[in-house]
């Protein structure tokens, strides 16, 4: 398997840093340390999360990768992805895209990936826990990320830990994301099961 990208160089990381912070956004916390790590990105909303969140992650000098699906790896627009970290991911079947994000992350000794566990940029009454098998299966630390377009802030946020009951993990997670109060920036598509 090939090597991914984790790093970007330091001047990148500093001009990362720079326009995020002209953007109005202050950052809580820096970048998850473990080798393997799932960052929750909440609420999904917009496209435009995405772009905070690699502008956030970057400033550290590291890659969060993000799954997009494959459709969208075509040129030039496949090379720019990829160099942002994204991985190309067949959506139409959930369990084999999580068997593919396990096998990705144990192919590599650092790996942080971030998932939005909403699924989609539209509420939703149920939020997918395919991060939690990615983790039981590879032993990544989960952390409860967030980016607040009412605060502007933007963090990896606590750490989840995950046990053996999946169930509770999800509701201990649904419980901490509803005190935190997030507002997306399109806040219809935002709610907590």
């Amino acid at each position: 398997m090939a090597k991914v990208k984790n790093t970007v160089s330091p001047g990148w990381a500093r001009f990362c840093g720079r326009l995020l912070k002209r953007m109005g956004w202050e950052s809580v916390g820096g970048p998850m340390t473990e080798p393997k790590a799932i960052v929750l990105g909440v609420p999904h909303t917009s496209a435009a999360d995405f772009i905070v969140s690699y502008l956030f992650y970057a400033q550290f000098g590291k890659v969060a990768h993000i799954m997009i699906k494959k459709e969208f790896f075509f040129w030039p627009l496949g090379p720019i992805l990829r160099a942002c970290g994204a991985v190309a991911v067949d959506r139409s079947n959930p369990t084999s895209l999580v068997r593919s994000l396990i096998h990705q992350m144990e192919g590599q000794e650092e790996f942080h990936l971030a998932i939005a566990p909403e699924g989609t940029r539209k509420a939703v009454k149920r939020w997918k826990s395919g991060f939690h098998l990615i983790a039981k299966e590879t032993g990544a630390a989960v952390y409860m990320g967030f980016f607040d377009w009412g605060t502007k802030r933007i963090g990896c946020g606590e750490k989840l830990e995950i046990t053996e009951d999946s169930k509770a993990d999800m509701a201990r997670m649904y419980e901490h994301y509803r005190t935190l109060g997030l507002k997306g920036k399109n806040p219809d598509g935002y709610s907590v099961p």
